[in-house]
């Protein structure tokens, strides 16, 4: 028989990204359960500085248990949902049981969106959280050493090559800031200071970055081009093996870095709840917040389809700065007489590395060092926590006056244990310092 515990004061949070994350915090001493299968919540829009090394990762993401200290957290995932009964199965390291709730929150993001392209999942570099990002980090490091290692140019060439396709915010802010890391990285790498290093962005759209201003992304795609950067716009990839690509355009390139970061989907539990979903398999939900036909359940953020009465004609983008929005209104809807959800967007920001920027500021357009100053103002802005705060000061300061650390750290997490080898190692090595060292001690 399954055991079964309310939710503290009936409000259920599925999932605790962005979304999930700020309702709880926004509730206040009203409190809520939030079931999420992390402790903390990633602040995604500096992802692309923690791939870099400009962002300690720790920094960039915000404990759920200290942003939300009148929440409950339940480490874990929901399988399963009984509307009739009102409660959530939710599988945890410490067994499944039901959750009951009396009003439930569904905010469980989403995950890539990939294609049936031949060898993208055996070989793509996915760049969704902060495991991609850590990862991401030290493959392009270890790249480093292969090609420093490589004793025939073309196979160095191979190495130095790195291809992103997605052309969005995330694409060109992963791009741009490891494009930075490997600059700053040859330095110490004398036999690769005459190689050629290649960064390619791919994009089906006709426009990098075609979320903000023509002129904004005009003004991105020079920056980019000037450094070096090959933008190949209209433009997919067809087919991906081991150490090269083939693109539509008919062109191979030699890599063993393909960074994929064309867009995402729905998360896929959905599909498994029962509930009203639209084509792109996203939670259909009314103007309040709600989800269609059901009285208690509510939605937002990347996994619903949010209607905003700003901008009737289309749904909320997948942004944190929507996601944020959303949060506070559904907050007060929970509290309260629930209201319509209405939201103009002030602008949009993107950091292109090396002190660059575009921004689209209540309608002043900012490039250069004032758009990269106030993308990283916006950011530090809706960054919760003091402490986080002036953690990510204090890494941008430091930033300033030394060049990114190169140390490859791809052993994190993966700790060998104590095997039968180990001991035996270990036992090897004390008799040979006892044979050299310790002879004719009693």
């Amino acid at each position: 028989m399954t055991s079964s515990r309310p939710a503290r004061n009936g409000i259920l949070i599925l999932g605790g990204g962005f979304a999930g994350a700020y309702v709880a915090r926004l509730l206040g001493r009203r409190g809520a359960t939030i079931v999420s299968p992390e402790n903390f919540m990633l602040y995604t829009p500096m992802l692309a500085e923690a791939a870099s090394g400009t962002l300690e990762p720790r920094h960039v993401v915000v404990p759920l248990r200290m942003m939300c200290p009148y929440a409950e957290l339940l480490l874990g995932r929901a399988v399963g949902l009984d509307e009739a009964s009102r409660t959530v199965a939710v599988a945890t390291d410490a067994g499944s049981f039901d959750v009951a709730y009396e009003q439930l929150v569904l905010a469980l993001g989403s995950v890539p969106r990939t294609l049936p392209i031949p060898g993208l999942a055996e070989h793509g570099l996915g760049f969704k959280n902060l495991a991609d990002a850590i990862h991401l980090r030290n493959h392009v490091l270890r790249e480093l050493e292969a090609a420093d290692a490589a004793l025939v140019a073309s196979r160095a060439e191979r190495h130095l090559t790195f291809v992103f396709v997605g052309a969005g915010y995330a694409g060109v802010e992963a791009l741009a800031e490891l494009s930075d890391l490997v600059r700053d990285a040859l330095r110490y790498y004398p036999r690769l200071r005459g190689a050629r290093q290649r960064w390619v962005l791919v994009d089906a759209a006709p426009t990098i970055l075609p979320e903000i201003p023509t002129r904004l992304s005009e003004y991105a795609a020079r920056q980019l081009t000037g450094r070096g950067i090959d933008i190949r716009v209209g433009t997919t990839l067809e087919s991906v093996e081991e150490d090269s690509l083939v693109l539509s355009d008919g062109s191979r390139l030699e890599t063993h870095t393909l960074v994929w970061t064309a867009g995402v989907r729905a998360h896929p539990l959905l599909a498994e709840l029962g509930l009203p979903l639209d084509e792109r398999g996203r939670v259909r939900v009314d103007n309040i917040l709600r989800v269609e036909g059901c009285g208690n359940i509510w939605a937002l953020g990347d996994c619903a389809r949010v209607l905003n009465a700003a901008t009737p004609d289309h749904p909320d983008p997948p942004t944190s700065q929507h996601a944020l929005r959303q949060a506070r209104r559904l907050a007060k809807n929970l509290q309260a007489a629930p209201r319509p959800y209405h939201y103009r967007m002030r602008g949009m920001v993107a950091t292109l590395g090396r002190h660059k920027g575009v921004g689209d500021v209540l309608g002043l357009r900012l490039r250069g060092f004032l758009g990269w100053f106030a993308t990283r103002t916006y950011h530090l802005y809706q960054l919760p926590l003091t402490s986080r705060k002036l953690r990510v000061v204090t890494d941008w300061t430091v930033s300033l006056f030394f060049r990114r650390d190169i140390a490859e750290l791809s052993m994190l997490g993966h700790a060998r244990g104590l095997s039968r080898e180990g001991h035996e190692e270990a036992s090897t090595i004390s008799v040979t310092f006892g044979t050299r060292e310790g002879e004719g001690v009693d």
